[in-house]
């Protein structure tokens, strides 16, 4: 009997993937363990082995392709004795991707959603892009899901052609006309994603977006459209930390400490002794988090990660030296595991080693807040009425204001400024 390989849920957000490449070809044999392909996700690269042994006898799905959704088939696999006969009777046409990555509980609505708004007795505001019967008085076969996109994206159903079974109008068709300009003047917001205007003249070229460059958009979008972010900022006095540091470096060649590693480590001791902020809005509850485990923005090609030190403030300093050149090294690379940058109850991101002086970062929900940290550089500062130089590293807190209050956020940064100009302290 054939065995049906399936498109993967390679972390818990993941709705579809990119197929961005084949191990195999039809016809090899595989056995349990064999790596089949490589699945693109919103963050890594992640290879694809087989449960099972066989002979591949159809893929379904050809590498490059985007938004496949998740548990849709893309390879049937032969098992031992049959032949490319068995595949007869075998549905081995690909599955349209929108319908498995809608939610079943939504699907009862599409009669009522694709019927023409006439038993609606109250009128309609002009703007509301309304679906349209095709011609010839046929209503427009779209999926619910279509229908919303379309909706906010003002686009308008009657001029799409629909790539779904017997021609339904899909997600992947809204997506295509969004990017191809085809929409009504819904509004200015949405005519602008649609079509951004060019500068006549002006030369460019297309870059396809990435999984995880979408992602990032989408997130960034709602985390500023929907989380009330207030900023505080604070100077730290570097130079103890960096004497430290080089004492600590010169002890031994096994490890070399980072000024990242001490703002790590005094990141974490903070959120410990202001347990407030260690939480997350949750609707009708606040989450306080028990565990205290940080996200570390590293950039990446194509965008960012956040791989995570969990339990940052029992960790010790080499400790977390060694975990973050690891983390940050297979992220780069692509392979970390989901449960390494999912989680984290707090973010931290850190541009002091591009020269940035001060930022304000977009906190990464469903955390509550982010530092984001500087360049160590050296300024004049007063101590004790007179005029002195000092290495100085400027830190700003983004706070979600629905779960941390001023006084919250002043205290952990109180307590930041004091572990970073007091290194000595977090041993405490």
């Amino acid at each position: 009997m054939t065995i049906n390989i399936t498109m993967p849920q390679l972390s818990p957000t993941m709705t579809d993937g990119t197929l961005s490449k084949w191990l195999v070809k039809e016809g090899d044999s595989v056995t349990s363990g064999d790596v089949l392909a490589e699945i693109e996700t919103d963050k890594a690269t992640m290879e694809v082995e087989s449960i099972d042994e066989g002979t591949v006898g159809k893929i379904l799905v050809a590498e490059g392709t985007d938004n496949v959704p998740v548990n849709n088939v893309i390879a049937v696999l032969l098992e031992e004795g049959e032949d490319a006969s068995a595949l007869d009777g075998v549905d081995t046409a690909p599955a349209a991707p929108a319908p498995a990555a809608e939610p079943a509980a939504a699907e009862p609505a599409a009669p009522e959603a694709e019927a023409p708004a006439a038993a609606a007795p109250a009128p309609q505001p002009a703007a509301a892009p309304a679906p349209a019967p095709a011609g010839g008085g046929e209503r427009v076969k779209a999926s619910p899901l279509a229908r919303s996109m379309a909706k906010q994206a003002g686009i308008d159903l009657t001029q799409l052609t629909g790539s779904g079974p017997h021609g339904r109008i899909v997600k992947r068709d809204v997506e295509a006309a969004a990017a191809g300009g085809v929409a009504t003047a819904a509004s200015p917001i949405t005519a602008t994603i649609a079509a951004p205007v060019m500068a006549p003249g002006a030369a460019y070229e297309d870059v396809k977006l990435s999984n995880m460059r979408k992602v990032i958009a989408e997130r960034l979008q709602e985390a500023k459209q929907t989380i009330p972010h207030f900023y505080l900022t604070v100077d730290c006095e570097l130079d103890r930390l960096l004497e430290l540091r080089k004492e600590l470096n010169g002890r031994s060649d096994d490890y070399k400490l980072s000024v990242n590693d001490f703002v790590i480590k005094a990141l974490g001791v903070a959120l410990r002794k202001v347990p407030d902020a260690n939480a997350a809005w949750g609707g009708d509850v606040l989450r306080r988090f028990t565990t205290v485990d940080v996200s570390v923005a590293v950039a990446i090609d194509g965008g960012l990660i956040t791989p995570i030190i969990r339990n940052a403030d029992a960790k010790g300093l080499v400790e977390i030296s060694e975990e973050m050149k690891e983390l940050a090294g297979r992220a780069r690379e692509g392979k970390l595991m989901p449960e390494e940058y999912q989680g984290g109850t707090f973010s931290l991101s850190n541009l002091g080693m591009f020269g940035i002086k001060q930022f304000d970062a977009v906190i990464n929900p469903p955390q509550a807040g982010i530092i984001a940290v500087g360049a160590g550089e050296q300024r004049p500062v007063v101590k004790d009425g007179a005029l002195s130089v000092a290495t100085v590293m400027s830190c700003t807190l983004s706070c979600d204001h629905r779960v941390i209050d001023g006084a919250v956020g002043a205290r952990l940064l109180t307590a930041f400024k004091g572990l970073i100009e007091e290194p000595l302290t977090m041993l405490l």
